[in-house]
């Protein structure tokens, strides 16, 4: 170990960095599988792939600036690559409308922006000052994207929900940031090491989002288990019917029950005055309603 140079722990920082990275490139994988079985991208959106394509190429320009960063190549080559597939992919299926934006977010950005960046900088710098122009673009615009995320942060908190925040994303999003953060920081290169850091914070900041409300999702669904306590029921069983049930009656009929009982109740009354007439008896037996019971509801 004491013969473990600096360059060779930026390259072992650079391997695990390309790892990581390269199942961070494939963690879509998911969704256009989902995509390909619906046979219609409707519903998802390109601006990620957009934009991880053109950060990809920007840093393969940048390493081609500088020395040494043989790993940063390699990693954003596959990037470049996979990207290309997803947003081939995202036209294939995309309705004509969303298939339209996309190729003119592509035009306006790995075309146009790209293009314009190359462009500039080959034209009105030179030499060393041409690279760190370069890696200054490619620093601003990798904050840009490591913010990104506070839009997913945000929704996590409104919604209290983490359904669109994948833990093991936001795990080796973290991972990949340690990890190219040491790499530009054995190099001494701010550039790469930076952006890493903001990486990091956010990184580390979905985490423990997922794991306060992942927590209070499983609270609620334990509550929502346990069975519902049900009020009583007022059910109407007629004597002449065996004691079929009939249809649970509504508010506004317990009332008019209510309602009528007493005035069976002041017939009766009536009979009991004269119990010598026979038709108050009658009268007073014909409007006996049906016998009212509670009941716990089944």
């Amino acid at each position: 170990m004491a013969g473990f140079s600096t360059d060779h722990w930026a390259f072992a920082f650079g391997v695990l960095g390309n790892i990581v990275s390269f199942i961070v490139f494939l963690s879509p994988m998911p969704t256009f599988y989902k995509i390909y079985k619906k046979k219609s991208a409707e519903g998802y959106q390109s601006i990620p792939y957009v934009i991880a394509l053109f950060s990809s190429m920007l840093w393969i320009y940048y390493a081609f600036l500088k020395t040494n960063t043989t790993l940063l190549i390699t990693i954003n080559s596959f990037g470049v690559f996979i990207e290309t597939i997803y947003v081939g992919f995202y036209l294939f299926y995309a309705p004509k409308k969303a298939r339209v934006q996309t190729v003119k977010m592509l035009l306006l950005s790995v075309v146009g922006g790209f293009g314009a960046i190359v462009l500039v900088t080959q034209f009105l710098f030179k030499g060393a000052v041409r690279g760190q122009v370069v890696g200054w673009i490619c620093l601003v615009f990798s904050l840009c994207v490591f913010v990104a995320p506070l839009g997913i942060v945000r929704k996590v908190i409104k919604t209290k929900s983490v359904e669109y925040m994948p833990l093991l994303l936001s795990v080796f999003l973290t991972l990949s940031a340690v990890m190219w953060f040491f790499y530009g920081l054995l190099l001494k290169d701010i550039n790469i090491a930076a952006p890493n850091v903001l990486g990091f914070i956010f990184g580390i900041l979905q985490i423990v989002l997922y794991v306060i409300y992942s927590k209070k999702e499983k609270a609620i669904l334990k509550e929502q288990k346990l069975p519902e306590i049900q009020k009583p029921s007022v059910i109407l069983l007629d004597e002449n019917m065996n004691n079929k049930k009939l249809p649970e009656l509504t508010q506004e009929q317990i009332i008019d029950i209510v309602k009528l009982s007493l005035l069976v109740c002041s017939d009766k009354v009536h009979v009991a005055s004269c119990p010598h007439d026979n038709t108050c008896a009658a009268t007073a037996h014909e409007n006996t309603p049906p016998k009212l019971q509670t009941v716990e509801a089944a």
